[in-house]
């Protein structure tokens, strides 16, 4: 959660207050806005959270160490999975050791999720396609009202927003890398466009070193000779 501290202390010194927060109903999503709005002074900020900004379904790879799926798949095929717009893993089946865990969790039933929306696996389009009702209908309103809004999201939904509020290409998504800490700026105008592209906030070279350990994950490591 060093990572969670450090973003609302980046957000602090740019003295940043926000209006409303959205999560996802994952802990780690909660526990970071938490922890921001902690740093910020700001906790009493209304938070309000929604399944649909959660991650990415990964289906049947859900567990697997990446660098044991570049192994057995190819790096290419890995980077297809995790970085491509429409390309879907292979969905999740009951044998599979976390199936019953991820159907069964209470979250689900307390948070009003329709179970038979739960997915089985994700592109990147399925999740952008998951999370477009909640941003219209929730979060889009809050924006075009004047407030300053936190989302404290993950990689891929994040990714996908970005996609659709940017007009990023379904070609062009695939270069883009967020790192894991590091807030994101992205100014919207009336017609909710993007004025320019985001921002990263903080220590530029930390940020571009937090980029390609993101970009590394689900490459197989080779001992030097």
């Amino acid at each position: 959660m060093e990572e969670a501290r450090n973003c609302g202390k980046q957000l602090k010194a740019l003295n940043f207050e926000f209006d409303l927060v959205f999560t996802s109903i994952l802990n780690r999503s909660i526990h970071t806005a938490w922890l921001i709005l902690e740093e910020l002074g700001q906790e009493w900020v209304p938070v309000e959270s929604s399944w649909r900004l959660n991650e990415r379904h990964y289906g049947a790879l859900i567990g697997l160490n990446r660098e044991q799926m570049a192994l057995n798949h190819g790096e290419e095929q890995v980077r297809l999975w995790r970085r491509s717009y429409s390309v879907t893993p292979p969905p999740i089946e009951e044998s599979h050791p976390y199936y019953h865990e991820i159907y069964n969790d209470r979250r689900y039933k307390v948070c009003d999720t329709p179970l038979d929306q739960l997915p089985r696996s994700e592109s990147l389009k399925d999740v952008l396609e998951r999370l477009l009702p909640y941003w219209n209908e929730r979060i889009a309103p809050e924006v075009l009202s004047g407030k300053t809004i936190l989302i404290s999201a993950h990689g891929n939904s994040s990714r996908a927003l970005l996609k659709h509020l940017e007009g990023i290409s379904d070609e062009d998504i695939i270069n883009i890398t967020l790192p894991t800490g590091v807030p994101i700026l992205l100014e919207l105008d009336e017609n909710l466009h993007a004025i320019g592209p985001h921002q990263f906030l903080g220590n530029q070279e930390a940020i571009q070193a937090a980029i390609k350990k993101v970009e590394d994950q689900g490459k197989v490591k080779r001992a030097d000779k």
